[in-house]
């Protein structure tokens, strides 16, 4: 079966689902994304993204005027289309179709696209969707800095992660971005989380970064598992010293990372907590 996309409300299979050439997110990255997962059928945090989904549109002054409830109900209808159970889900909004100029028109009629792509089962009984842990390399390329773009935002705009991933050599699978003091911020596409003298640490959301929905959910893990995490302001030789670290993303979850910049760091007990932990929660709350 062709893969369904959801376009403005419309189930449409992929070789029609188009998008003009003069929407404002093709010209000039002007919208916002989501990135979900579906475990069971069922989006998981759907609240937590759906906030953030409307603190990104209004960052951007995209009033779309779409409800939540609307936007759930087209995510659901993609996820059913194509027959998934579980499933990575990606809701893209933009500002739409307008003259052509930079300035934007504050009369929105928004393009909403949502695409779905199958995972396996996630969970006690699931499986991971990377292969192997993950090789961590420091990039030049750095953060961009909230005061230029939203840091909290998923926008279009991906090119400094694109740049940065751009950098990696052919043995790297993420990028490790510092922000312009140099401090170690987060991955191209991931939180980045390591473990140093018995304790959780983690870059502050106080910084250039976005702040994940993993992220937030690993710490809460954490610390009702008594495991102290503390966040703060890192170099990156504190990743490199560490005896354990991972990355996490919606897709991902928690990755451990076995290298960085070339040294071994590996797995480790608390890593392997909180994957079991997560994978427990997951197993509760949708299967």
């Amino acid at each position: 079966m062709s893969p369904q996309f959801n376009l403005d409300g419309e189930i449409v299979p992929a070789e029609e689902a188009t998008v003009s050439v003069e929407d404002r997110g093709f010209q000039y990255g002007d919208g916002a994304f989501e990135t979900l997962r579906a475990y069971g059928g069922d989006i998981f945090e759907w609240e937590a993204h759906a906030d953030r989904l409307d603190r990104a549109c209004e960052a951007l002054s995209i009033d779309h005027g779409i409800d939540r409830a609307e936007l759930r109900e087209r995510i659901d209808e993609t996820i059913a289309a194509n027959e998934f159970d579980d499933a990575y889900v990606k809701c893209s909004i933009t500002r739409g179709v307008q003259p052509g100029k930079l300035t934007p028109d504050p009369d929105v009629d928004p393009t909403v696209v949502v695409y779905a792509k199958g995972l396996p089962r996630g969970g006690v009984d699931g499986e991971s969707v990377w292969d192997d842990p993950a090789t961590l390399q420091t990039v030049k390329t750095r953060r961009m800095p909230d005061s230029a773009i939203p840091a909290s935002a998923k926008t279009h705009n991906y090119l400094n992660g694109i740049l940065a991933r751009a950098e990696l050599i052919d043995t790297a699978d993420e990028a490790l971005l510092r922000d312009t003091e140099g401090a170690v911020v987060e991955g191209a596409a991931s939180n980045v989380f390591f473990v140093h003298d018995d304790a959780l640490h983690t870059p502050s959301a106080t910084r250039d970064l976005l702040p994940g929905i993993t992220r937030r959910v690993v710490i809460d893990l954490a610390e009702d598992a008594g495991v102290p995490v503390r966040t703060g302001t890192y170099e990156p030789s504190d990743v490199r010293e560490a005896r354990e670290a991972f990355l996490t993303n919606t897709t991902w979850e928690l990755r451990p990372v076995d290298e960085v910049d070339g040294i071994s760091v590996g797995g480790g007990a608390v890593t392997e907590l909180l994957s079991r932990l997560f994978d427990e929660l997951v197993e509760e709350r949708h299967y």
